[in-house]
């Protein structure tokens, strides 16, 4: 079956879109085929610095043929009704309609469309431009002339050239006719912008890789990626040396270069003297190179390994000599602040902190920390740490912000502060503090240990969400600014996986007095929210939403562990076969009361008659003194917080519930039997929400 190629060359494509930009144009190229009724075998986008490329293979000739019965209005209909059906059909007049005689509902028209196949040349020549042209770029351009009209072009960077060819493996594939701002498509493209800058003539996919890797362009970003890590290991092991790995810079490097070739330069071992993180801080942000360490040794080397996209005629020696005065240049800069900074004690920053504002509404950074110091000092009891130490850390956390090395690598904020905290001889806690407080940062980050760590980094946290609650800057749909979400679930797997015990009403409220006069945050709106990352977080673990939902359902539920435990409590529960048949009986009753209640008016709430129940049906005796009994039994667990106590109290219920409904009548005769059956509905209802509000529950 034939297959589709298709390149679009122009000028360096920013590393950071570039894997992005590929999948966009399969997913673009593909869905629009898949919707016109062209199923392919297989398609792969590849992309490099200078160009995006597609090869979807297994794309019939030509499309089906497409025959579709639409229904139309009745025979007698009024007329709008019949044109709209002709408008929608296609057709002139009800003569090349047909009409069918349906028992129940008489005469109506049908029109029979039938649409011959279409070429799937012409098909990509139709859709091939428009998506060339609404391409959703991050940021993107307009050029020469033509950049002065209405509607020209725009691509991240000066479009150049396009390669569009369809047909079998065994023909010669046809050009397919695409224009695009005067760019027409062909068979032409180019390899290396300098080891092989002359005009290559392609046909098909094959062709087209083998051409531009003998034109020095590895068209695959992960095989440029294996080559790049590959050769960086191997000479750094022929060094006797280890390679830092960096994912992140692997991926940004491999968007830089066609061809990599890999070189290794080195700087003064002076330099080492600096923070390790410092020197690759430097050397990534500013070259884009990779550090290394010392071999079997966590110790960096004055050595880095740099990605040319050259293979030069000295061996690499002047490009690595210009990347080497680069590296000293920045690594000079680097000591100057460490030195710099070192000279200046952390709390002595502070009042530099006090010109810097957070947010126009919530003051300073200087009033910030103020309110985390308090809050911290209040949490440290809570989490096990000592008060005074929590509220030191939370006092120099923010200092290394008006470092010199932090104003120049912002990505070292904390990592820099535990440094100096250190070297001033500040308590480990306070130095740990210092560093971890911003953590956990996302999901897969981890979690501190050190109790003031703990503290300081749960206070930073909940005065965030405090402070934008009370402004009302909260985040809404996929906008969220000031990452409250993150802060939402550094707070929870703070508390989940170091197992605290925080009533977060308490502690956001403790956060909302602290910003002195502002309007104040809604605790329970906040609550919801933390309640709805709760959520997703164990959503994202296997936990059933609605089970959470039951159990905030229940008054003064913030306490985030012990909803946990509940929460897996009940789910276990419900896995059983007691816990299914007595969901299903609660809502049975929760039925029954709903429309009972309705039609009288009236809620059943009042206690049942033991007395009258014990004289009724021994199904309705067996329930009445089951409830009693599991009430009182599951409150008892509840407080003891043995919340598998509680439901298997519940569990208890299910055979006289399922007696009670196969045997009882509740709807008697007599008023009053009726009213004290439907207060035993009423108690099972209540005897459930002893741990959960069961309606919120599915099934």
């Amino acid at each position: 079956m034939p297959d589709l190629l298709l390149e679009l060359r122009s000028e360096e494509i920013p590393a950071r879109m570039q894997r992005r930009a590929a999948e966009d144009l399969k997913k673009l190229v593909t869905d629009a085929l898949v919707a016109r009724g062209f199923l392919y075998e297989g398609a792969r986008a590849f992309s490099t610095p200078r160009r995006l490329a597609l090869h979807i293979a297994g794309l019939p000739a030509r499309g089906e043929a497409v025959r579709e019965e639409r229904r139309g209005p009745r025979v007698g209909a009024p007329e709008a009704a019949v044109q709209g059906f002709l408008k929608g059909a296609g057709l002139t007049s009800l003569d090349q309609a047909t009409t069918v005689t349906d028992p129940k509902k008489g005469e109506f028209y049908l029109a029979v469309i039938e649409r011959p196949g279409r070429e799937t040349l012409d098909v990509l020549a139709e859709l091939l431009p428009e998506i060339v042209k609404s391409f959703p770029w991050p940021k993107s351009m307009r050029w020469g002339a033509a950049s002065a009209e209405p509607g020209s072009l725009r691509w991240v960077r000066p479009l150049q050239s396009i390669v569009a060819t369809f047909g079998p493996e065994t023909e010669t594939p046809e050009v397919v006719p695409v224009s695009v701002a005067g760019i027409a498509a062909g068979t032409v493209t180019y390899g290396h912008r300098f080891l092989a800058p002359e005009a290559i003539e392609v046909r098909r996919f094959d062709d087209y890789i083998q051409a531009l890797e003998r034109a020095k362009v590895i068209l695959d970003a992960d095989r440029r990626k294996d080559v790049i890590l590959h050769d960086a290991r191997d000479l750094a092991f022929a060094r006797g040396l280890d390679l830092v790995e960096d994912e992140g810079l692997l991926e940004e490097v491999s968007g830089l270069v066609e061809w990599p070739v890999v070189l290794m330069g080195s700087f003064d071992e002076s330099f080492l003297d600096i923070p390790a993180e410092a020197i690759r801080a430097t050397i990534r942000a500013n070259q884009k190179c990779f550090v290394l360490r010392k071999g079997g040794s966590e110790d960096l080397a004055p050595a880095f390994i740099l990605v040319s996209n050259l293979v030069a005629t000295d061996g690499g020696q002047a490009i690595t000599a210009g990347n080497e005065r680069v590296v000293r240049a920045r690594l000079s800069d680097a000591k100057f602040f460490w030195e710099t900074d070192k000279a200046t004690r952390l709390e002595d920053r502070l009042p530099k902190l006090d010109a810097i504002v957070f947010h126009e509404k919530l003051g300073t950074q200087g009033e910030r920390i103020a309110r985390i110091a308090a809050l911290a000092k209040d949490l440290a009891p809570l989490v096990g740490a000592d008060p005074a130490l929590a509220e030191r850390a939370a006092r120099l956390a923010k200092a290394d912000l008006v470092t010199e090395m932090v104003g120049e690598f912002p990505e070292l904020q904390g990592l820099m502060g535990r440094k100096y905290a250190a070297l001033q001889g500040e308590h480990d806690s306070v130095c740990a503090a210092i560093e971890e407080h911003y953590k956990p940062l996302g999901p897969s980050d981890r979690v501190p240990s050190d109790p003031v760590s703990i503290a300081v980094a749960l206070a930073d946290k909940l005065d965030t969400l405090a402070g934008f609650w009370a402004i009302d800057e909260k985040p809404t749909g996929s906008k969220d600014p000031f990452a409250l979400r993150r802060a939402a679930l550094g707070v929870i797997r703070l508390i989940l996986d170091r197992g605290l015990r925080l009533r977060l009403l308490e502690q956001v409220g403790a956060a909302d007095r602290g910003l002195a006069g502002r309007a104040g945050a809604d605790a329970r709106d906040l609550l919801g929210f933390l309640a709805d990352r709760l959520k997703v977080y164990l959503r994202d673990q296997g936990a059933r939403h609605d089970l959470i939902d039951a159990v905030f359902a229940l008054p003064g539920q913030d306490d985030l562990l012990m909803v946990v435990r509940r929460v897996e409590a009940l789910g276990q529960f419900l896995d059983t076969e007691d816990g299914k048949n007595l969901l299903a009986g609660y809502k049975r009753a929760a039925n029954i009361l709903r429309i009972e209640e309705k039609k009288d008016g009236r809620a059943y709430d009042s206690a049942p008659d033991a007395a009258l129940a014990a004289a009724g049906e021994p199904a309705e005796r067996a329930l009445a003194e089951a409830l009693a009994k599991a009430r009182e039994t599951a409150s008892a667990s509840i407080a003891r917080e043995d919340f598998a106590g509680a439901m298997q109290a519940l569990s208890t219920l299910r055979a006289p519930v399922d007696a009670f409904f196969q045997d009882v009548t509740v709807n008697a005769p007599d008023p009053k039997l009726r009213e004290n059956r439907l207060a035993l509905l009423n108690a099972l209802r209540a005897a459930t929400r002893e741990v959960a509000e069961f309606a919120k529950i599915e099934g």
